[in-house]
Formats: C-alpha cells, structure tokens, sequence
C-alpha cells in the first residue's frame, strides 16, 4: 500500500483537513465571515498579484509620501529655528510662524500632487476592486484581463470617488496649516481657524467614508455621477457604525504605517507590498454586499447572497430571489414567448408519419403517367394531412395552448398600453439604484 503523503503545517490550514468534503457545497462558505476566510485561505496567491498590480498605480503617492517626509525633516535640520542660540550664529530677530509657514507652503505643493497623484491610483483600484467583487461573487477571473476590464467598466466612478476625497483633504490641510500658522503669529482670527481646523479633519474622515462607498456602488451598480454621490452618502449614514468598523478593520495596516514607527512601520511596509491593497478591498467589498443584500438588493429586484450556500434550498441556485426579480422574470419570459409567436407545431394537429401512406418514387426513366403518379400521391397525402387536423382541431391540448398563448399576448398588449397611458404621470425613481448588466 502506498503510503499517504504527510503536508506541512502550512498546506493543511490552506487545504483544510483530508476527508473532510472540502468541496461539497455543504462546505461552502453560508455567511460573509465565512467567505472571506474561505477566499482568504483559497485565492491568497491572486490577492498576492491583484495587490501588486494596485501598488504599481499607487507608487507615485508613496513617493509623495517620502518626498514631504524627507523635505519636513531638512526643514527642521537647516531652518534658521536655532539662530543666535551660540557664538557666532548670526542672529534672527523673529522666526515667530516661520516654521508653520515653511510647512504650508511643503503641504500646498505636495497636497496638490496628491490629487494627480490619485487619478493614476484610481487606476489600480478600479481594477483591483473589480476583480475582488468577482472573487466574492465566487466567478472564474482571470487576474490580468479582469484587471482591464474593471478599469474600462469602472474607472470613472472610482475616480470621481478619488477626486472628491483627495479634494477634500488638501482643503482641510490648507486650513489647518493656516490655522497653526495665525495661532503662532497671534492673529487675532486664531480661533476661527482652529475651529475650521478641526472641522476640516472631520470632513476629511465623513469623506473618507463616502469614497469606499461609491467605489463599491460604483463598481456594482450603473448609476450617474450626482446619484452615485448621493447614494453614497445615504450608505454612509445609514450604516455609520457598522462602517466606521470595517473601514478601520479595511485600512488597518495603511493607519500602522501613517501612525508608527520602528518595528512596527516595519511590519506595516511589508503587508502593504503583500496584500495590504487586496486585503482592505476583500474586507470593504464583502462588508459592503452584505449591506446590499440588507438594504438595496431586495427594493430593487437583484438576486441576494451571491457567492454564498443557502443551506435551506440545496437543489436550486445559492442566490436567493426576490418576489420582485420573479415576478420580474415573469414578466420577461411572457415577453419572449409572445416575441417568438405562435408555434405551428404545438398550436395545431400534425399527423404522425405512423400510416402507409407514400410519396410515389420516380423510376430513373419516367414518363407523363409517372408524373401524374407523383402529383396524385402527394395531393393524397395533403388531403389526409387536413383530415386530420379537422378532426383533431379541438383536442384540449391544442384549445389550452392557444388560450395561454392568448392569454399572455392580450396581457403583455395591455401592460404595455397601461404604461404609455401612465407614463406622464409616473415620477422620476428614487433615489436607489439602477441594476448593472
């Protein structure tokens, strides 16, 4: 007997244990917790590579990063901040608010590239979130073509998304350097300023959530610039505590690497070139379809629960449907079966070629009585054909078939009438969302 083949610590926790039906769909994730571990452990390679392909879009805002860190520094080094302290140093008779100036102007310059700086990373994360959506969906990706797809289908809602957040925060940077620079000079509109301050930071942080939530409405569902906006907002504040959690959960190892330093900045840089990117997205967008699922999905008529098994109806699909989406697809297959007509071979009777009954065959030499065979044969065989049909026309199979048929046709003509009767009189839809084919 060949004996069974021991795997490291490593490859069991990746492949659960051995027997126990890992991919028997009673093994599937049922919940969103679930899912996420399960794409975690099962797909760590693509997050490995989706993460990659974001970084790249995000190398220019890290190097903005390091560039405003190193220039702050060399203006704490070189600035005048020590002069006439010892013997020689030439004096400065008032450095007051010189070093909040010199910051405004480093953070006007390196605020505005910020925002360029964002249009290239809405790049990667329409790409990157696009392709995450998909793994949750539990749908086959290819990483490198579902990557260009969800930049051609997605990068203007992400990058409205972007623009709003990095315009956001370099106005609330410019107000609070403004701000700690009339405090040191003593301006006596110093207050003012540091109450602006302190609600630009607020600003920057509502705002911050309102971008993750329309890139997540952007990248599910087709909706128009001011729509995507305002359904945004609306998700925020209606979900605000539930949000604030998992952005933070999301954003973690980004707000170790903004807040440490040492060890810790460290550990936070190399989960950033890792998985960073890929992980704050699989935790955003699984949070964010279980809120769809909650609050929009079920109003508007999309399928819930996709990528997930519902234990309760193992023989059918695991997305649960609405009474809207049937009714819905009803609607729908009413349509398609008045658009392809009546069907001549169940509306009516054929006879069945069961008798004996045939068509006179022509020898290879034939004659003119041989042609009036022919024609008498066949005219035969038409006139058994209506025979039977006469005789079979109200067989109930044939009278219930038309009637349904009837039925839909006369429905479908009257719901279509109905609507351009109604349509002057029928608002605008609200608010949530239209569905993205």
């Amino acid at each position: 007997m060949a004996e069974r083949e021991r795997k490291g610590l490593v490859a069991r926790w990746l492949e659960g244990k051995e027997r126990d039906e890992n991919y028997a769909r009673s093994t599937l994730p049922t919940s969103r917790w679930g899912l996420f571990w399960d794409i975690l452990k099962g797909r760590f390679g693509r997050l490995m590579l989706t993460n990659l392909l974001m970084l790249i879009t995000f190398l220019p805002m890290i190097l903005l990063i390091f560039f405003r860190v190193t220039q702050v520094w060399a203006q704490g080094e070189m600035g005048p901040f020590g002069a006439g302290l010892t013997v020689g140093v030439q004096a400065i008779p008032n450095i007051q608010g010189t070093a909040e100036y010199m910051m405004l102007q480093t953070d006007l310059l390196f605020f505005a590239g910020f925002i360029l700086a964002g249009i290239i990373a809405s790049i990667g994360i329409s790409g990157g979130a696009y392709i995450i959506r998909n793994l949750i969906w539990t749908e086959g990706i290819f990483v490198a073509n579902d990557f260009l797809r969800g930049i051609k289908r997605n990068f203007l809602n992400v990058f409205e998304a972007v623009l709003i957040f990095t315009v956001v925060l370099f106005l609330a940077r410019f107000m609070g350097n403004l701000a700690d620079f009339y405090v040191a000079t003593g301006s006596s509109l110093a207050g003012w300023m540091v109450a602006s301050k302190v609600v630009g930071y607020i600003f920057v942080a509502f705002f911050l959530l309102v971008c993750l939530w329309m890139i997540s409405l952007g990248i599910n569902y087709k909706q128009g610039p001011w729509a995507l906006f305002r359904n945004a907002v609306v998700m925020t504040v209606g979900t605000f505590p539930q949000t604030v959690f998992f952005a933070v959960l999301a954003l973690w190892p980004f707000l170790l690497a903004l807040l440490t330093t040492g060890f810790f900045m460290t550990i936070s840089i190399v989960l950033i070139v890792l998985l960073a990117f890929s992980y704050a997205f699989l935790v955003w967008m699984d949070y964010s379809q279980w809120a769809f699922d909650k609050f929009v999905n079920p109003n508007i008529g999309v399928a819930v629960g996709r990528g997930l098994y519902n234990k309760d109806k193992p023989a059918t699909s695991s997305a649960q449907t609405t009474p809207e989406a049937d009714s819905a697809a009803e609607k729908e297959y009413r349509r398609l079966i008045v658009a392809q007509g009546r069907s001549m071979l169940v509306s009516r009777p054929i006879k069945p070629i069961d008798d004996d009954i045939e068509i006179y065959q022509l020898p290879e030499s034939f004659s003119r009585e041989d042609l009036q065979k022919l024609r008498e044969s066949k005219e035969m065989m038409e006139e058994d054909v209506k025979a039977y049909a006469e005789e079979h026309k109200n067989d109930e199979r044939y009278i219930e078939y038309n009637r349904q048929f009837d039925e839909r046709e006369r429905a479908l003509q009257e719901e279509e009438s109905g609507k351009k009767k109604k349509k002057k009189q029928q608002p605008k839809p609200p608010k949530m969302l239209n569905k993205r084919s």
